[in-house]
């Protein structure tokens, strides 16, 4: 791959995606809280969090656990409890856990169904609006020698499908989502719904090694096809539009019909419907601890996150600072910079008590 500067890419990528609209209302604005008694209305309560198998959002999850230890809250460490969302939302109705902050809607609708605990639990605040993007990509250079713009060139030509075959029985292998993840279901959907099960297979296993496949793969001049969503540093190192293209699709499933606002050059089958609406990242928790813990309550539907601010993290990780002290850091100093905002929330979760 040739030398880029990686800030500089995704910024522009970020710009051109349209999500700094999630990043409005977090600016500290220069006037601060008027001074008030730190109650601690967590005091004494233990909270029980899990966090989500993915990278991408552990530094949400270090925010939120470090907020409400300002509150007096005694939380467990979210990363002894990494879970699958179809793991972890059975396990939050049975009352192992109080909440997890990796809620990702719509798809995730349907594994709190799934899991029979609509009733129990409840998606609540707006921590990412419209902040997760997701869909396939496949190389530029495969793409345009073939002229692929959507998936169903790939599943409607078995011989462009061979193209992508990596265990080599004849479909192409989409590098798609681990077990469990929401986007492994609408993948599966999505290639039943176009009767494209002789043509385009989902590999499930850990994401991250996947993408990593791919991009060595892309490396040698091999062609592929890959699941990526951001936030995230994927598409620091798959570029879309210099290495890459997202690819649109005819009939996405009725509940994943949105077009993306992206540019033709990034995703050329215009209007770029990608096979997944922008998702809502928002925390998840049970209906008795959100009653029982007010404070806590309000802070959830307060708090909001820049998705710019969690690509940029994700970019550090990606780089080498990936230890849970690195993302704890990472939190500590996002809480830092934002601090008169923060002061406001956590003011409001008092009062709320």
């Amino acid at each position: 791959m040739y030398e880029r500067s990686s800030w500089k890419v995704l910024l522009a990528t970020f710009l051109a995606f349209g999500l700094l609209v999630a990043a409005c209302g977090n600016d500290d604005g220069g006037g601060g809280a008027e001074s008030e008694p730190m109650t601690m209305p967590g005091e004494g309560v233990s909270v029980s969090m899990a966090r989500a198998n993915w990278s991408t959002g552990y530094m949400q999850a270090a925010i939120y656990r470090t907020l409400l230890q300002e509150l007096g809250y005694e939380v467990s460490n979210p990363a002894e409890a990494e879970l699958a969302p179809a793991t972890f939302y059975p396990a939050l109705g049975e009352g192992d856990y109080d909440f997890w902050v990796n809620g990702w809607f719509p798809i995730h609708t349907t594994l709190i169904q799934d899991a029979g605990v609509e009733d129990i639990v409840q998606p609540i605040g707006n921590e990412i609006v419209s902040g997760g993007l997701q869909g396939f990509v496949v190389d530029k250079t495969t793409a345009e020698a073939h002229g692929i713009t959507m998936l169903d060139d790939i599943g409607d030509d078995p011989e462009i499908a061979a193209l992508f075959d990596v265990d080599g029985n004849g479909k192409a292998d989409l590098m798609g989502c681990n077990d469990g993840w929401g986007c492994q279901v609408v993948i599966n959907d999505t290639i039943a719904r176009n009767g494209w099960e002789d043509t385009i297979e989902q590999v499930s296993a850990e994401h991250a090694a996947l993408f990593a496949d791919s991009v060595g793969r892309f490396n040698r001049g091999e062609s592929i096809l890959q699941y990526i969503w951001t936030p995230g540093a994927f598409t620091t190192e798959l570029v879309p539009g210099t290495d890459v293209i997202w690819l649109s699709l005819e009939n996405p499933l009725p509940d994943q019909v949105g077009a993306a606002a992206l540019p033709e050059e990034q995703c050329p089958g215009q209007p770029c419907e990608m096979g997944f609406v922008a998702a809502d990242i928002r925390v998840v928790a049970t209906n008795q601890f959100l009653s029982d813990n007010p404070a806590a309550a309000r802070l959830f539907e307060l708090v909001t996150i820049p998705v710019i601010d969690v690509a940029l993290q994700n970019l550090s990780y990606g780089g080498g600072a990936n230890t849970e002290a690195d993302v704890q850091a990472a939190a500590d100093q996002w809480i830092a910079d934002n601090r008169v905002t923060v002061d406001e929330w956590l003011s409001a979760a008092r009062a709320a008590a």
